[in-house]
């Protein structure tokens, strides 16, 4: 993979971000860490931290005039963005602040001339409810909005077009499905949910039926993909997962085999989605990508970490 002379990660101390910043070091970038730590915590970046090579951490909101700052004064060559539409972002000013954070860093890369832009968005938000038989979708389908969120997220992918027409501001938007692994909340994802329930012994609580189905992709092939898009994949949105849908039911028999522990129930969340999984053609054709984890040895990996 071609080195780059810097990459700065906004979110870097997250659960995404901090995995890829471990990443990015073992490939022999020299790495800068862009984080308000409001959702990412440094003991993330421990791992990085003992693994030595260039790491700066700079404890900084990317919308504060600082980051311009920063890039002016760093010039990274690549800016990866993992900030966007953070997992439980429900209220409308939260939704639309993602708006306001890619707009900074693509001020800042336009003024200073960063090569490249890559971002991570959910594919449920960008593509929405999508008919089982249009499943695994593809990308550039449209679909009618859902809410706030599924506007915002399309209106990232129009904002990072307009800068690589206008200004030459290079991008990849990699459209991502449900991501787990260590170092995730578990009020972030459903896998994290299930696995502290199986270490703390309490029922595992499940939202709506439990057969609504999602496409669940492990944090190391998800990382692979953002390394790869930083001299891949320009100008476009790439689809990143494994096509394979499974129901949140299936998934929580998974978990749970070796306990004794029954799934509670609860009314399902208001903009769930009943089905998901994306078509990732293209991730091989542009990228050189593919998922090589089942949930079943991603999840074997995880519960070996934290049982």
């Amino acid at each position: 993979m071609a080195q780059v002379n810097g990459v700065l990660v906004c979110g870097g101390a997250g659960f995404i971000g901090s995995h890829l910043v471990d990443r990015m070091l073992a490939d022999g970038h020299s790495v800068e860490v862009v984080d308000d730590l409001s959702v990412g915590s440094l003991a993330n970046l421990g791992a990085a931290r003992a693994a030595g090579g260039t790491l700066r951490f700079h404890h900084l909101d990317v919308s504060a005039p600082e980051f311009s700052d920063l890039i002016a004064l760093r010039r990274p060559n690549v800016i990866y963005h993992l900030a966007l539409l953070p997992t439980g972002a429900t209220r409308t000013n939260e939704i639309l602040r993602s708006a306001t954070l890619l707009l900074a860093v693509l001020e800042a890369a336009r003024r200073f001339a960063v090569k490249k832009v890559v971002v991570a968005l959910p594919a449920g938000l960008l593509y929405g409810e999508v008919p089982a038989r249009q499943l695994p979708v593809k990308e550039g389908r449209k679909a009618e909005p859902m809410g706030v969120a599924h506007v915002m997220a399309n209106t990232l992918v129009d904002l990072l077009t307009v800068y690589r027409e206008s200004y030459d501001v290079e991008f990849t938007a990699l459209a991502m499905t449900n991501v787990y692994g260590s170092r995730q909340r578990p009020t972030d994802g459903v896998v994290a949910a299930f696995a502290n329930a199986v270490v703390n012994q309490s029922p595992p609580v499940i939202c709506g039926n439990g057969r609504q189905t999602r496409d669940f992709l492990y944090i190391d092939d998800a990382v692979d993909a953002l390394a790869r898009a930083i001299n891949k994949g320009g100008g476009l949105v790439v689809n990143i997962g494994t096509g394979v849908q499974t129901t949140i039911k299936d998934l929580w028999q998974m978990i749970g085999r070796d306990t004794t522990l029954q799934e509670t129930y609860e009314s399902a969340r208001t903009a769930d989605l009943q089905r998901n999984a994306v078509n990732t053609t293209r991730a091989r054709i542009q990228l050189g990508w593919s998922h090589w984890t089942t949930l079943e040895s991603g999840v074997n990996e995880l519960l070996g970490r934290v049982v």
